[in-house]
């Protein structure tokens, strides 16, 4: 499913498109078992919201059950992604390695995982043990149950990278690489009396340059975190590995994170069964006629339909297809169509439900109600200013033949849409209201789709809807995973001091907030052309947050500007991600429409910085 690409890099190098997927017989019980999972989860919390809501009968058990469940499915996730190559990885720099070294590169890549993940189960293993003497509060049990998920998960990624590095690569490579890796951690630990002693130095060595080295490489950047931070504690602190296993657990079972896979499936219903398309068609017909009406209506479609599936790639594959022909034909040139999807995605990402908002407000404690109700507001900005350029570049706009739609048409593609268009304003007023939680929302939105799904548009079939499922699954583990051991990370430089440190530089810097928030967005525009929204998030809020909140500057007001900033660095040529996607779905060259873009970001950079000037624009509807 489209919605699934959105954290997967197109792969550099033929070997990994070649390669057969490995683990067969490991690989499909650990699906099917996911699918249950989610299956389970999503009935659970649709039980819990009829119990509390309807029957005025909590039922305290269920969350912990979904709880119980939710690790396990983001382990299994990531030994799902795993197999299908889905782990968000920088690939910009693997092809530009000499064909003869990118086998190695690749083997090394593979090799550099399946060592922290055989360096960590262990720990993992350990985790269990200690767990079992901790009782969940509702069942009573050993929390063993729970967290057993995490060497399992270990346990199957090893066995899948492994089977892969095997099927795909030499044997001179492999020994190679092993050497390689043997002789470099055994360079660290001979190091170490030296290394305990440099104190700061080691972020720049472990957590900046061994972390940039392995994305230099290809290594997916969940792995990646989390071998800088196994080097940094291993080889220059005496902070126990163990204590990672326990991060990472805090930063994949947040409760809060049990609407990140539902409103992916939600994604992943709303391109099967057609409703974006239908809201597309209504505006279509509504705006069509008007000079640059086919940008509105693009910009316009990824606003609407961004508030239902919460899925960047998902919004632009199911815009594309039904709007690049018609503004073909009215003159548009594919690289500007280009250019208006990708930073259309970006400004769609704040409409709720957003993946990202969600995680955001996980992870730096912000109110998911308010986050919502903000995004909303700041959407509308980014599209007005993205709309004026719009019609700027339309004034040589071909429309002849163009004829406004007949009411009839309006009408008809109005009353199709109306039950898709209900969805986005029923998610963003029901959260933006505290009328119930952004998990909660997200399994009746999941229920309310499938029902008008099969009853309006078509319906789904069991094997799609088990497709989807466990793709739902994949994407969530890959997610998951990223937020785990970017939170050991951001964990370990808390620990060193550095945050402390970074604050009292912040909070000196001449000119107070405004040169804070100048900071902030170079940082976020930065991150988010390197590491993508997630991960740039997880790791820097714990220490941007708390300086900012010193600084007296509003926590959802910020969160807008560091969400905004992400989201143009991730559009962002050479480097941003969302960039080579959208070109990849409009099917076309990146060196093409690399040179239409820059207008458009611009666009975005003056909408950013009414953003970050005007507070109001984030809090006044607060």
């Amino acid at each position: 499913m489209a919605a699934t690409t959105e954290t997967v890099v197109p792969v550099a190098n033929a070997q990994e498109v070649d390669a057969p997927r490995v683990g067969t017989l490991l690989i499909r019980p650990i699906e099917a078992v996911s699918a249950v999972l989610l299956s389970v989860i999503i009935v659970l919390l649709l039980a819990g919201v009829a119990s509390r809501y309807v029957f005025s009968i909590p039922v305290v058990w269920i969350d912990e059950v979904a709880s119980i469940s939710f690790l396990w499915l983001a382990m299994l996730g990531s030994a799902i992604a795993i197999d299908r190559n889905e782990h968000l990885k920088l690939t910009l720099f693997t092809g530009m390695f000499p064909a003869r070294a990118q086998a190695f590169v690749h083997t090394l890549a593979l090799l550099l995982v399946a060592t922290f993940l055989l360096v960590m189960l262990q720990p993992a293993t350990e985790y269990v043990m200690e767990e079992w003497y901790v009782s969940t509060p509702a069942l009573n049990i050993p929390n063993s149950f729970r967290v057993a998920a995490i060497p399992f998960g270990i346990f199957a990624m090893l066995g899948l990278v492994l089977s892969y590095a095997v099927r795909t690569s030499t044997i001179r490579d492999l020994a190679a690489a092993v050497l390689l890796i043997a002789a470099v951690a055994g360079a660290f630990w001979l190091l170490s009396p030296t290394l305990l002693r440099l104190g700061h130095v080691n972020i720049l060595i472990f957590l900046v340059g061994l972390v940039a080295v392995c994305l230099v490489l290809g290594v997916p950047i969940a792995f990646c975190f989390g071998i800088g931070t196994l080097a940094f504690l291993a080889f220059s602190t005496r902070v126990p590995i163990f204590v990672m296993i326990g991060r990472m657990d805090e930063g994949m079972s947040s409760i809060i994170l049990l609407s990140v896979p539902i409103f992916v499936l939600l994604g992943c219903i709303l391109d099967a069964t057609g409703m974006g398309k239908a809201i597309v068609d209504f505006l279509a017909s509504l705006l069509g006629h008007v000079r640059a009406g086919m940008s509105y209506v693009l910009l316009g479609s990824l606003f609407l339909v961004s508030g239902i599936s919460g899925s960047k790639v998902s919004d632009m594959a199911t815009v594309a297809p039904a709007l690049f022909p018609e503004m073909k034909r009215r003159g548009h040139q594919p690289r500007e169509m280009i250019a208006l999807l990708a930073t259309g995605a970006a400004m769609a990402d704040t409409v709720p439900p957003s993946i990202v908002l969600i995680v955001l407000g996980s992870v730096a404690g912000v109110s998911i109600a308010g986050l919502f109700t903000s995004g909303f507001v700041v959407a509308m900005v980014l599209l007005l200013v993205l709309a004026v350029l719009a019609r700027l570049k339309a004034a040589r706009e071909s429309l002849s033949g163009v004829r406004r739609a007949p009411l009839s048409v309006i009408g008809r593609t109005m009353l199709i849409a109306a039950p898709a268009l209900v969805l986005p304003f029923l998610i963003r007023s029901a959260v933006g209201g505290g009328i119930a939680t952004a998990t909660e929302v997200s399994t009746i939105a999941v229920l309310y789709a499938l029902i008008i799904g099969m009853i309006l548009y078509g319906g789904i079939s069991g094997r799609t809807f088990y497709a989807m499922l466990v793709e739902t699954a994949a994407l969530s583990g890959a997610i998951l995973l990223i937020l785990g051991t970017a939170l050991a990370m951001a964990w370990a430089l808390t620990q060193t001091g550095f945050a402390q440190q970074l604050a009292t530089f912040m909070a000196g810097l001449p000119g107070g907030w405004i040169s804070f928030m100048a900071v902030t967005i170079v940082v976020f525009l930065i991150l988010g052309c390197v590491l993508e929204g997630l991960p740039a998030i997880v790791l820097m809020a714990p220490l941007m947050f708390p300086i900012a909140k010193n600084l007296g500057i509003n926590d959802v007001h910020y969160s807008m500007v560091v969400v905004t900033a992400m989201n143009i660095g991730l559009m962002a040529p050479p480097i941003g991600i969302g960039f080579y996607i959208a070109c990849k779905i409009g099917n076309v060259s990146p060196d093409e429409a690399m040179g239409a873009i820059w207008p458009y970001i611009a666009a975005l950079l003056v909408g950013l910085v009414l953003i970050a000037a005007i507070p109001a624009i984030s809090t006044s509807f607060l």
